[in-house]
Order: structure tokens, then sequence, then C-alpha cells
């Protein structure tokens, strides 16, 4: 095996469809790397961002928000509800976003505090992969 078939689906669109050499996730726990062959797993992920190497070492990235994987030893499967690639992402505004959400946390009580957070984590995400252009 020397491919992963990769792909990322939101409620709106198919993401990715395509090989990848490795898969980088932001699962529930931490990130995980999948290599061809990996143990079966099922795993709920966190906003982050999720990267792959293409056959032949290009690179992409996505700023992805909750949902799960399905890995196989030939395949990943994500679900998220939401994925976007550097060209979808405008880095000014999510800069703002984060600034905001930044605002927000430090005066949140513990009811709005993990919806700021998560607008703080998406925004993140989104800024990372803006800077891979």
């Amino acid at each position: 095996m020397d491919a992963l078939k990769l792909e990322v689906v939101t409620p709106e669109r198919q993401v990715v469809a395509e090989p990848a050499e490795s898969v980088q996730l932001p699962g529930a726990e931490g990130y995980l790397g999948i290599l061809p062959g990996h143990t079966p797993l099922i795993t709920l992920l966190k906003t982050g961002v999720l990267s792959f190497k293409r056959p032949g070492g290009a690179e992409a990235a996505y700023a992805v928000s909750a949902g799960f994987a399905e890995v196989g030893p030939e395949r990943v499967s994500v679900l998220a509800d939401s994925a976007e690639s550097p060209a979808e992402i405008d880095a000014a505004s999510a800069e703002r976003d984060r600034s905001q959400a930044e605002k927000e946390m430090a005066s949140a009580d513990a009811e709005s505090l993990p919806q700021a957070r998560f607008r703080f984590d998406m925004a993140q995400a989104r800024l990372a992969v803006a800077r891979r252009r």
C-alpha cells in the first residue's frame, strides 16, 4: 500500500477525494498521524487543521470544524461540519474573528465560554491554513 484514499465531506459538499501518502487529523485527544496500513479506528475530531501529503510530496491543508473520522488501512474518511481550503479563507477576516473571540473569552461566563472558545479555535485554524498559501 503506497497511498491512502482520503475523503473529506461536509454536509454541503465533498471537499477532498484523492490519494494521500499521509494524513494528519485534529483528533479529540490530539493530532493523529495516519499512514497506509494504519489500524482501523473511529475518532471524534476537534476544530483544527487537517493536512495531508499528496503522492509526489505536495502538501495540502484545510481548516476543519468538529466531526469524526473513520480510518482504515487504505482509507481515511472525514465528515466535518465545515472544511475550508487556503483559497477559501480571508486571512484578514479570520484575524478579526480571532480578536473578537479572544475578547469574548476574556469576559465570558461558564455558559458562553464554550462557544467563544470554538470561534477562537476555528479562527486559529483558518489563519494557520491561510498562511500556507
